[in-house]
């Protein structure tokens, strides 16, 4: 085959391979920003927006359930151990006798009192975990810190002295 014996330039098809790959641009953009939004619009790496999102939920659903003042499933959650109570010496660190201590509607420990409403007010990751900053029960300075591990799947408490900064 020569210069000259060229096929002829089929303009539908090459329309066609033009929509086609114009269209397949266009759902990949519209996927990983629904992805961003679902997340919880995260100021971070898209490679950490699934910690954003699974953190924010397991949160919502512990703090859901102590609000209820189910603190079995509460704890539960807590442990990403559902089964928590057929082994409970698994979690000698964390028992759940201190567990009710520091969530119980009547605990002394408990600085927020009985808890009955929360609102996720930030999510950074710091380090290997997630750290979300909720404000409880309307209240719009000293946020509960709390910790998300996603690849335990666990919460916990932040370190003291690492919080997130929510303004003034």
């Amino acid at each position: 085959m020569t210069l000259l014996d060229a096929p002829v330039f089929d303009e539908a098809r090459d329309r066609r391979r033009r929509t086609l790959l114009t269209g397949a641009a266009v759902l990949v953009c519209i996927l990983f920003i629904a992805w961003w939004l679902v997340a919880g619009r995260p100021v971070d790496w898209p490679w950490n927006w699934d910690a954003h999102l699974f953190g924010r939920a397991t949160v919502n659903r512990f703090l859901t359930a102590v609000e209820k003042n189910d603190l079995n499933a509460a704890y539960g959650i807590w442990m990403h151990d559902k089964d928590w109570q057929q082994h409970p010496q698994k979690y000698g660190v964390y028992p759940f006798s201190r567990f009710q201590q520091d969530w119980g509607p009547t605990s002394p420990d408990n600085e927020y009192a009985p808890i009955q409403s929360h609102r996720i007010a930030a999510a950074r990751v710091y380090g290997n975990v997630l750290l979300v900053a909720v404000l409880i029960n309307g209240r719009k300075s000293d946020a509960l810190n709390l910790d998300y591990d996603p690849k335990t799947r666990t919460l916990n408490f932040s370190p003291p002295g690492v919080a997130l900064y929510l303004g003034p």
